[in-house]
């Protein structure tokens, strides 16, 4: 028995009060889109801005020869405007795994605990703190032989498996991400990549996916229709 009443948004998808980490985002982007309005976010030329200011650690010349891309907070300054986030994740193959963390010790990166998922929290020489997980996905593959490049020419994750990470993550700081992040693309051709990869490989997301994608161009859109002119 419930100690306090179950709001009704909940009860309606979870009567006993227990949401899934899916049913607590779908909940999200519902009393998101019910609060949102039109040009709430912020202007055209800061959201189009794409810097690499934080300076977070090189690895394209330690890792030579072995495919890897930014994944997490880093990797969104590719796809919207910079935002702070305490580490750097980094994806790999899962058979390079060992071969990758061998590298990083003996360029004097410390490992200091195994991660949650396959892979291991790292300090740089610097003290920066580094996630290197190992991948098994479906996808990984095509997304280690088609990934982009942020501002620093690091190699990164392409949104539409971005999308699929952060969409299996199910956490706050990722609804946000992914509807500033998809409402700031500019042409359908990669929407309908997005979707593409979606539906593939997360299909039971698919409705969020274009819930996330109402929510960011609502976000670009100018209130000025708002008053009447």
């Amino acid at each position: 028995m419930a100690l306090y009443p179950i709001p009704p948004a909940i009860a309606a998808i979870a009567p006993d009060g227990n949401l899934t980490p899916r049913q607590r985002r779908h909940l999200m982007i519902d009393i998101s889109l019910r609060k949102q309005k039109p040009g709430t976010g912020s202007a055209h030329s800061f959201m189009m801005k794409r810097t690499a200011d934080t300076h977070w650690p090189d690895l394209r010349e330690i890792l030579k020869g072995i495919d890897w891309v930014l994944i997490g907070g880093v990797a969104t300054r590719a796809y919207m405007p910079e935002r702070l986030t305490k580490d750097m994740d980094v994806l790999v193959r899962y058979d390079d795994g060992d071969d990758v963390i061998e590298r990083l010790k003996q360029a004097g990166y410390k490992v200091i605990s195994p991660l949650a998922v396959k892979g291991y929290l790292l300090h740089s020489p610097e003290g920066v703190q580094l996630d290197v997980l190992y991948g098994k996905y479906k996808w990984l593959n095509d997304a280690l032989a088609h990934h982009e490049y942020d501002p620093a020419g690091y190699p990164v994750i392409s949104l539409p498996y971005l999308i699929v990470l952060k969409l299996a993550a199910n956490r706050g700081r990722d609804v946000g991400d992914m509807s500033t992040m998809l409402g700031w693309v500019t042409d359908d051709e990669t929407l309908n990549q997005v979707r593409k990869v979606v539906k593939k490989y997360s299909p039971e997301d698919v409705d969020d996916l274009e819930s996330l994608i109402y929510m960011g161009k609502l976000e670009r859109q100018t209130p000025s229709n708002e008053s009447g002119a």
